[in-house]
C-alpha cells in the first residue's frame, strides 16, 4: 500500500535522511523505532508531504506523493495523529470530533463514524460535552487518536503516541490501536516504547543517524539482542 524508496531529506544543508526504503502493506501494523534525532518524524513528516525530499519516491498504492500537497495526500487516506496532540482545548469533545471529518466523504460518514469511535473509545462518549482542555493527559491521546479517525483513513501515521503517558494508559493506548488494525486500518507508528511497539506490530524497522539499520518481523527485533541491549535495558 505505502512504499518509500530511497529518501533522502535534508534540512538546508544538513541531510536528516540517507536512502530510506520501508512498506507498509494494507491493514499491516509498522513499527518505525530508534533513537532521539534519528529522523522517525522527519519521514512521517515527509510521507505527509510537510517536507520535501532530495531523492526517492513515495507512492501510496499507485499513486506518487512526491509533489503532492498535505491535502491531498489526506484525502487519498493517509492521516497522521502527530506529537503533541494538537486538539482545541476551548472546545468540547464532540466539536473535536466534528472538525475532524473536515472531508466531503467523512462528513457523510459522520455519525456513523462517531457511534464506532464511541465503541472503541467509551470514555469519549461519557465526556462529549466537555472542554478537550480539561481531559486527563490520556483522555487528549484518546480524542486526538479518534479525531484524525474522523476522516477514515486507510492508513494511520502514530507520532510518539504515548509520550508521557503512565504505564497503565500506555497499554490502554494501544489496545485501542489493535483495535484500529482489526477494523483493517493499515498503521505506521513511530514510539520511544519500543517494547509495545513491537509486541503490537507485525514488522519493524530501525532506523539510527538517518539510516534504516534493521529490518523484520516483529518478533523477530524483539529477539534480537543489540535491540535488546539498546532499547529495552536488557543484556
Amino acid at each position: 500500500m505505502l512504499h518509500v524508496s530511497d529518501v533522502d531529506v535534508s534540512y538546508g544543508d544538513i541531510r536528516v535522511l540517507w536512502s530510506v526504503s520501508i512498506d507498509v502493506s494494507e491493514g499491516e501494523v509498522v513499527a518505525l523505532i530508534g533513537p532521539n534525532g534519528a529522523g522517525k518524524s522527519t519521514l512521517l513528516m515527509t510521507i505527509m508531504g510537510v517536507l520535501r525530499m532530495n531523492r526517492g519516491t513515495i507512492t501510496f498504492k499507485t499513486l506518487l506523493l512526491n509533489r503532492m500537497p498535505t491535502h491531498r495526500i489526506v484525502e487519498q487516506g493517509i492521516c497522521i495523529v502527530p506529537e503533541g496532540k494538537g486538539l482545541f482545548p476551548d472546545m468540547t469533545v464532540l466539536e473535536n470530533l466534528d472538525m475532524g471529518a473536515f472531508l466531503p466523504r467523512a462528513r457523510v460518514e459522520k455519525t456513523r463514524t462517531i457511534e464506532w469511535i464511541y465503541e472503541i473509545l467509551p470514555v469519549l462518549r461519557d465526556r462529549g460535552r466537555q472542554l478537550a482542555g480539561s481531559l486527563s493527559g490520556g483522555e487528549q491521546q484518546m480524542l486526538a487518536i479518534a479525531r484524525t479517525l474522523m476522516l477514515r483513513p486507510t492508513l494511520l501515521l502514530l507520532d510518539e503516541i504515548t509520550l508521557g503517558l503512565s504505564p497503565k494508559l500506555v497499554k490502554e493506548v494501544f489496545s485501542v490501536v489493535q483495535q484500529i488494525s482489526r477494523a483493517g486500518v493499515g498503521l505506521l507508528i513511530v514510539e520511544q516504547n519500543v517494547f509495545m511497539a513491537l509486541k503490537f506490530a507485525t514488522r519493524g524497522y530501525v532506523i539510527e543517524n538517518g539510516r534504516i539499520g534493521k529490518q523484520g518481523d516483529a518478533s523477530s527485533l524483539l529477539n534480537d539482542n543489540s535491540i535488546k541491549s539498546a532499547y529495552l535495558g536488557k543484556a
